[in-house]
């Protein structure tokens, strides 16, 4: 399917539908709610994250976020922007995220991010499908 197909409106109401999935991300991870965070995965995604260990299925990524999420924010906190949206068709996007980890003593940033979702919409709904989480290190 060409994207030049997606008329402006429609375009503007998918990112919006984007950007909320990408809320939800961001949701899941300052409240540290593992489960909300899983849900929003396809059951076939990937997930590689911010150090390289690769993960395959949400059951994967489940048994992962269940191990890690707990306590993760308990002295800092993560905001996620979406900077950027490529329809590769009307209904799978790319979507650059920047992320952004502060402390939550005195907001100074700890980390940034630069996560790449693959999007696609199933059912109505945008999923996470296959998504790489890049820590950006100072050159």
């Amino acid at each position: 399917m060409n994207t030049t197909l997606i008329d402006e409106q429609t375009r503007e109401a998918e990112i919006e539908a984007i950007k909320q999935v990408v809320a939800s991300v961001e949701h899941s991870q300052q409240n540290e709610l593992p489960d909300e965070f899983v849900g929003l995965f396809r059951s076939d995604a990937i997930w590689t994250t911010g150090h390289g260990k690769r993960l395959f299925g949400r059951d994967e990524i489940s048994a992962f976020t269940h191990r890690v999420l707990p306590g993760a924010m308990k002295d800092s906190t993560a905001t996620y922007e979406v900077e950027h949206v490529l329809f590769i068709r009307s209904d799978v996007a790319a979507v650059k995220v920047r992320q952004r980890y502060t402390t939550l003593s005195d907001q100074s940033v700890e980390s940034v991010g630069s996560p790449l979702y693959v999007m696609s919409k199933e059912d109505g709904r945008w999923r996470l499908v296959a998504c790489q989480n890049t820590e950006v290190l100072d050159s």
